[in-house]
């Protein structure tokens, strides 16, 4: 099983349980839904997007579960990130982790929910 994961809010995922899709805002205003390939990516993605949220959740995807397209795309500093192009099915999410918060304030960890 291929994994990647996805930063989402507590509120926005808890709207999407018991649903068949979650649609991120950035499917409407992107055409995709932003994704990191491991638990490295995320907390950089994390740091650098979110610095100071709480509320933050990662969620564990199953590739092979998705039924929109997934392409691995550079971003503009050329580090290569999935996307997801359509919605995400719910029944592909296998994990939902929160992120722990370090001393100096900074995202250092994935722990399971």
């Amino acid at each position: 099983m291929a994994i990647i994961y996805h930063l989402t809010s507590e509120t926005e995922w808890e709207a999407a349980r018991g649903k068949e899709e979650y649609r991120a805002e950035s499917l409407a205003l992107e055409g995709f839904i932003h994704c990191s390939k491991d638990h490295a990516q995320l907390l950089a993605v994390a740091n650098r997007l979110f610095a100071g949220h709480t509320g933050l959740l990662a969620l564990e995807l199953d590739t092979g579960s998705l039924n929109s397209p997934l392409k691995h795309e550079p971003s503009r500093s050329g580090e290569v990130y999935p996307h997801i192009y359509g919605p995400l099915n719910t029944d592909a999410v296998v994990g939902v982790f929160t992120l722990s918060i370090g001393v100096d304030g900074r995202f250092d960890g994935v722990l399971p929910r």
